[in-house]
């Protein structure tokens, strides 16, 4: 038994039981105390995310005796629609009857049951709350119109009037900065810290390399902006630039990756933000080579370890895919492990001539000494793992083949797998392949070979009646067809995922980079990019279009724009990382 947040035990008092029932599966409990039922609801409707991620499935007991196993009152709290948990779980565990005696009846108590730790953050063993509000970031970069990227708040209520609809727009006060990557201020979240709650969305600009603090705490569905910092201030403290995904580390801080240098040089490694005045600090690593280039990085806190994956020469690459770059060192091959304590790099493993490797994920887990990264050019998916010691391997676990092709820029169109998202139950794998219009959905299974359960098309190059033939293909028997939604035709491929917390809804948009979406799909820049919802079947895998759901970023008042980063303030499958 552990017990937290010990200083403030009148108020509340939080313990994580880890006990064992009716053989080797561990069950876990967390078992909450308030002084009054006005705290209980002080807590859960005003107390942040963190806590209404676990309030759909919680009974209320106050009173009564558990040695007799009686009640005074029952009550669940009246937050949704929730299945209580059965009472007679609380008397399978002596602690739990026992701390139940120690605060005796002045006290409410709360019982959450959940089958893995982790879950806590995430799922709570029973429905977890939906998103009602998604934040994503939009750039009119090459799109021939003089306006400033924002960040669109979009309603995800399926009960609300505007269920579907930007709500609101939050303008950035400079021009083509390329709003890409976004994260949260505080995604780092260990069991002692579970209130924190996610009030600032950090976004890197990829292109001006401009840094932006958004303030959605304040008013969730109407954000601001309350900071911002000038790349001059990037390139003379850092020397680096073109700046892309934030994390919160342990400590607070926000760790940033970039992709080059100020002159658009490929570079790797990190630079630091200060958690609380969100000031520059500099750089994160510690005096030790970095990488040729970055793009994307997670890491473990309980393993000691950062995986961060390699990007391209963006002077290059930036300026659109040319066929005659490749071999030419412009497209990266590394992927990194760093010692996260000491911030020095330990290992490299090189994936191949323009693999690519775009994005890293790890389990949930916070145990797990294991995660996937995919590497975007050679369709190829590796399993990284821990060994012996503190030495990691890597394992080609997904390979997806090349087409065929003509009219296409080469003849091989190769499968270019931009994102990866893990469901919060470690169960499923997630990849969005932008070129070939599909999203695959993978089962991870204990022989650490993933298992391909759904798949759908979205968009993407191959679509039938388009400029591109397909003349081998060792996938599909014939080519997809085109998605029409609400009588809107679709156009791009699926790039950006986010998953909801309870799995079922996967959120996808179609825009990877301005330029390059200007090269491959014109119409998606003239007409506007899309948010689509794909429903997930939990149990027996399997992905459906969503044909009621639709977010038009061609309707925007200040024209059509492209949408990429999506972030849910109540948690999602991209954010947190569990010390």
């Amino acid at each position: 038994m552990e017990e937290f947040d010990s200083e403030n035990r009148r108020r509340r008092q939080i313990l994580c039981f880890h006990l064992r029932k009716d053989g080797p599966k561990l069950m876990h409990v967390v078992l909450l105390t308030f002084a009054s039922f006005s705290d209980i609801q002080e807590r859960f409707l005003c107390g942040g995310p963190r806590w209404q991620l676990v309030a759909a499935r919680l009974v209320v007991i106050s009173g009564g005796d558990p040695s007799s196993k009686t009640l005074l009152s029952k009550t669940t709290i009246p937050l949704t629609e929730v299945s209580a948990v059965p009472v007679g779980v609380l008397w399978q565990f002596s602690r739990a009857g026992q701390y139940f005696n120690h605060t005796g009846a002045r006290h409410f108590v709360v019982l959450v049951p959940a089958m893995e730790p982790w879950v806590l953050i995430g799922q709570t063993g029973g429905e977890t709350p939906r998103e009602e509000v998604a934040y994503v970031t939009c750039t009119y970069r090459k799109t021939c119109i003089d306006q400033p990227d924002y960040l669109a708040t979009i309603d995800l209520n399926p009960r609300s009037p505007c269920y579907g609809q930007v709500i609101h727009r939050l303008p950035m006060p400079n021009l083509k900065d390329e709003l890409h990557a976004s994260g949260w201020s505080t995604g780092c979240t260990c069991f002692d810290n579970i209130t924190t709650k996610r009030t600032k969305l950090i976004l890197p600009c990829l292109i001006s390399s401009r840094i932006y603090v958004v303030d959605v705490g304040s008013q969730c569905r109407a954000p601001k902006l309350c900071k911002m910092i000038e790349p001059v201030d990037v390139f003379w403290k850092c020397n680096k630039g073109y700046l892309n995904v934030p994390r919160s580390l342990p400590n607070g801080d926000i760790l940033i990756a970039n992709v080059g240098d100020p002159s658009g040089n490929a570079k790797g490694g990190f630079i630091v933000l200060d958690g609380e005045t969100f000031e520059l600090k500099g750089n994160w690593e510690n005096d030790c080579e970095v990488p040729p280039s970055g793009y994307d990085f997670w890491f473990q806190p309980r393993h000691n370890v950062l995986i961060s994956s390699a990007g391209m020469v963006l002077k290059r690459a930036g300026c659109g895919f040319n066929p005659d770059d490749l071999k030419k060192g412009v497209y990266g091959r590394r992927l990194n492990v760093w010692n996260l304590s000491c911030r020095t790099l330990t290992q490299c493993f090189d994936l191949g001539e323009d693999s690519l490797p775009l994005c890293v994920k790890f389990l949930h887990n916070p145990d797990a000494a294991e995660g996937y990264v995919s590497c975007a050019l050679s369709g190829v998916v590796y399993r990284f793992y821990k060994c012996e010691r503190d030495n990691w391997a890597v394992e080609e676990v997904i390979r997806i083949p090349a087409k065929d092709v003509t009219g296409w820029i080469m003849h091989k169109m190769p499968a270019f797998t931009v994102d990866l998202v893990i469901s919060m139950d470690d169960k499923y794998l997630y990849l969005s392949n932008w070129w070939h219009g599909d999203i695959r959905q993978y089962e991870l299974s204990k022989t650490c070979k993933p298992r391909l359960v759904g798949q759908v098309f979205v968009g993407g190059s191959i679509l039938r009646g388009g400029p591109v033939a397909v003349c081998r293909d060792e996938e599909l028997k014939c080519q997809p067809e085109p998605l029409v939604i609400k009588c809107k035709r679709v156009y791009g491929g699926p790039c950006k995922m986010q998953l909801s917390l309870d799995g079922k809804r996967l959120y996808v948009t179609n825009s990877f980079y301005s330029t390059w979406d200007k090269q491959f799909y014109p119409n998606m820049v003239e007409e506007g990019s899309v948010m689509l919802q794909i429903d997930v079947d939990t149990e027996k895998g399997g992905l459906t279009v969503n044909k009621n759901f639709l977010v038009d970023f061609g309707k925007e008042p200040n024209g059509p724009c492209l949408a990429h980063e999506i972030h849910f303030p109540c948690g999602d499958s991209t954010s947190d990382i569990l010390a």
